[in-house]
């Protein structure tokens, strides 16, 4: 039987019969998780007790798969509920030191490891286990923290971008603040669904808000100019400022075809309505 399995199976043992003797110790390392543990169980229904023996099961016994599923798990439950990443790596350091500091007094009475080669291959056994563990719990932490950043930068964008009627085929879309390349895709898609689902016939975009159009956004946005054109709709620019018409008269950007302009939202407003 190999080092690493005899040992886990020790170190089972001793965790099963002196339970409290384990969890005194880990305590003790993580002077700053320990005082956090039942605030952490109330706010995120995470036992840390419970999942030390967990990760030191899988550890000790290499269960890889469990391992990696494992520290998924743990990831989102962390980012899920807030739970800041400095607790986790003390946490998880303090076992580490708590599974070595009962390794070796198990191996020193029992014998286990016969050299130093066998020891060392036992230390970077664990120790990579431990790690692994650590960079899927970071990774799906990150992962989670992304998605949801990403969800609810989309939803802010697609609510920067409201359409208003203001008769039964009239729409004003007022634009403000910094187009990028980002939110001229939301604002693509927000205007050609609102056209297809409300049936609008012209739409009125007041531009006199926006703070800066990058070039590239300008080619985009004469792209969505065309689009609304083929979706049967008349677009109507509005409060074109003279350094965004430098832009875009130095882009090539011509809109005689795709759209006419007016000087204010107020006139046009007037005209339409």
């Amino acid at each position: 039987m190999q080092t690493l399995q005899i040992l886990g199976m020790e170190i089972e043992v001793f965790i099963k019969e002196d339970g409290e003797t384990f969890e005194s110790k880990l305590l003790s390392e993580a002077v700053n998780v320990s005082t956090k543990i039942t605030d952490i169980l109330d706010q995120g229904n995470i036992d840390l007790l419970k999942n030390a023996r967990t990760l030191i099961y899988y550890v000790i016994n290499q269960k890889d798969n469990e391992l990696v599923a494992f520290a998924k798990q743990e990831g989102i439950a962390w980012a899920e509920h807030a739970l800041t990443l400095e607790l986790k790596l003390e946490w998880v350091q303090a076992i580490r030191r708590t599974l070595w500091h009962f390794a070796g007094i198990i191996d020193e009475e029992k014998n286990i490891t016969s050299d130093r080669s066998e020891f060392y291959s036992l230390e970077k056994s664990i120790n990579d286990n431990i790690d692994k563990f650590l960079n899927n719990f970071f990774l799906n932490y990150a992962k989670y923290k992304e998605t949801v950043f990403l969800e609810q930068r989309e939803m802010v964008e697609h609510l920067s971008v409201p359409i208003i009627p203001v008769s039964g085929n009239v729409s004003v879309l007022p634009l403000i603040g910094t187009i990028d390349s980002y939110r001229i895709q939301i604002i693509e898609e927000k205007v050609l669904n609102d056209i297809a689902k409300s049936r609008i016939q012209t739409l009125v975009m007041d531009l006199s808000g926006i703070a800066m159009m990058e070039r590239d956004v300008i080619n985009h946005f004469e792209m969505i100019l065309a689009g609304v054109k083929m979706m049967g709709c008349k677009t109507v620019l509005t409060g074109l400022r003279p350094d965004l018409v430098r832009k875009m008269v130095h882009s090539g950007i011509r809109f005689e075809e795709g759209a006419d302009t007016k000087g204010t939202l107020q006139e046009t407003l007037k005209q339409y309505l």
